[in-house]
């Protein structure tokens, strides 16, 4: 899921800035952009987020700004040569004008810094607080993108399971129908070969109650409601959704499988396990969105 989150925290040592921006992934991918400072906290700082994010693709991104009591003075060397390369700039085009003292402060590494920042335990925590927050943002964020994508999996869920309830009402004349017509085939090959009546009817039940679908339904019902389950009591669920998925994808696979054969019913059959397989595709979709 996507989200975003910034955070500001100020220390002693200086200022902190934080980012985090998430997009979909199949697993948890966490890439940093650390300045030298907090390169020493980035294990604690995966294993803080691990703490809170189960997947996506995470870019970090963090810069430390010292205070200026941190700052050793002016950078004596660094103005003489700006001065003389302006003023020997100026006298070879024959321009007129003086060197900008706030131009000249402004520029990097005018300040020097001699005392470095030392990548300590109050930096640490301070850092895993920011980061703490970021990820609380960041969450919220998520939370409600993956409340609308549930919200459109449960319509999803609802359409697959008024698929079955229509395919189940069909299936009883598809059955009987299909009996009929295979008793009928069977008598046109056997004809004169002189098969009992009694043993052509067992056959043909046997091989009617082969394309029965009545248990590919109920197990199809039953995942429908599994799914809704597993929405309902949240968690990481991601994983979860794609196995049973591939359960109910299995269950319309074979539902088309047996739907051959039985004409018009057939056709309806067919038509409505297609609809349900379209929408479990979709599902299946956004599931790799959720957490």
């Amino acid at each position: 899921m996507t989200g975003f989150a910034r955070v500001r925290r100020a220390t002693p040592q200086g200022e902190i800035l934080l980012s985090v921006k998430s997009v979909n992934h199949r697993g948890l991918d966490l890439h940093f952009h650390l300045p030298p400072e907090f390169d020493p906290f980035e294990g604690f700082l995966r294993g803080l987020i691990k703490n809170h994010v189960a997947r996506g693709h995470l870019q970090i991104h963090a810069s430390f700004t010292p205070t200026t009591a941190a700052a050793d003075g002016l950078n004596e060397p660094l103005l003489a040569a700006f001065v003389a390369a302006f003023r020997k700039a100026a006298a070879q085009h024959g321009l007129p004008g003086e060197p900008d003292l706030n131009v000249a402060l402004r520029l990097p590494g005018m300040f020097r810094t001699e005392v470095p920042v030392e990548s300590g335990p109050e930096l640490e925590k301070a850092l895993g607080e920011a980061m703490t927050e970021a990820i609380e943002i960041l969450n919220r964020f998520r939370e409600r993108e993956g409340a609308a994508i549930a919200a459109e999996m449960r319509q999803r869920c609802a359409a697959i399971a008024r698929s079955a309830d229509q395919m189940e009402e069909i299936r009883g004349r598809a059955t009987a129908e299909f009996q009929k017509r295979l008793k009928e085939r069977m008598r046109a090959l056997l004809r004169g070969t002189g098969v009992e009546p009694q043993r052509l009817a067992q056959e043909a039940a046997l091989l009617a109650d082969r394309s029965d679908i009545a248990e590919e339904l109920m197990r199809l019902k039953t995942h429908t409601g599994q799914l809704e389950g597993l929405l309902d009591g949240g968690g990481e669920t991601g994983k979860k959704l794609d196995f049973l998925l591939q359960e109910m994808n299995r269950e319309t696979n074979t539902i088309l499988s047996k739907t051959s054969g039985l004409g018009e019913l057939g056709l309806t059959l067919t038509g409505l396990a297609l609809a349900a397989k379209a929408e479990i595709d979709k599902i299946r979709e956004q599931s790799l969105n959720l957490e």
